[in-house]
């Protein structure tokens, strides 16, 4: 049977690469799970009230930090599906292994072509808006329906779980965080410390 869930990204985060990372390479792998890869960001979540929102209109992505190339991914995401999953990784490959500035174009552009995408259309796809707002509705409903603080969080159903994996290339952790999002008599699970 078909495991649906959402997971939740930002480039920025070491953590999210971890998890999302893993999925990618799962459902590559033949895992059986339906998975909605939805953005969530970080630099909206610290922003001060008042401060205008990182999808408002005259609002620059390159004043808030990791918006432009969550943008690119929910262009390629839903416009490009069967580039997405190359695009995800290799975006977090180029944050958190090539240290690349990824607010900048002509870095989002390189990884688009690299992975057989036409940079001009995603570009356009940008420039509409359309990702904006779906960037708005997605955060907006995250905090709204399941109080989501972070990435990468889990969600199926009524059910959000923030988990922090803190090792690459582990797809039993992942595969145990899935298979416990039904378990809803646990509320937390925290480790005091973490031996190294």
């Amino acid at each position: 049977m078909t495991t649906s869930f959402a997971i939740t990204y930002d480039y920025l985060c070491p953590f999210a690469r971890i998890a999302n990372e893993t999925l990618v390479d799962m459902l590559e792998s033949g895992a059986d799970y339906e998975v909605t890869f939805t953005p969530f960001s970080l630099t909206q979540n610290h922003r001060a009230d008042g401060d205008p929102a990182v999808w408002d209109p005259g609002q620059s992505p390159d004043d808030a930090s990791g918006v432009r190339a969550l943008l690119w991914s929910l262009a390629v995401r839903d416009e490009f599906v069967e580039a997405f999953p190359a695009f995800h990784r290799r975006l977090f490959n180029a944050r958190h292994d090539d240290g690349a500035d990824i607010n900048d174009e002509a870095v989002l552009r390189a990884i688009a072509l690299e992975v057989g995408l036409d940079a001009d259309a995603i570009a356009d796809s940008v420039a509409s808006g359309v990702p904006a707002k779906v960037l708005r509705d997605a955060h907006t409903s995250l905090v709204d329906d399941h109080a989501v603080f972070g990435v990468p969080t889990f969600i199926a159903g009524d059910e959000a779980v923030f988990v922090r994996f803190m090792e690459r290339g582990r797809p039993d952790d992942l595969a145990k965080v899935v298979d416990m999002l039904a378990w809803s008599n646990v509320n937390e699970f925290k480790r005091t410390r973490i031996p190294r």
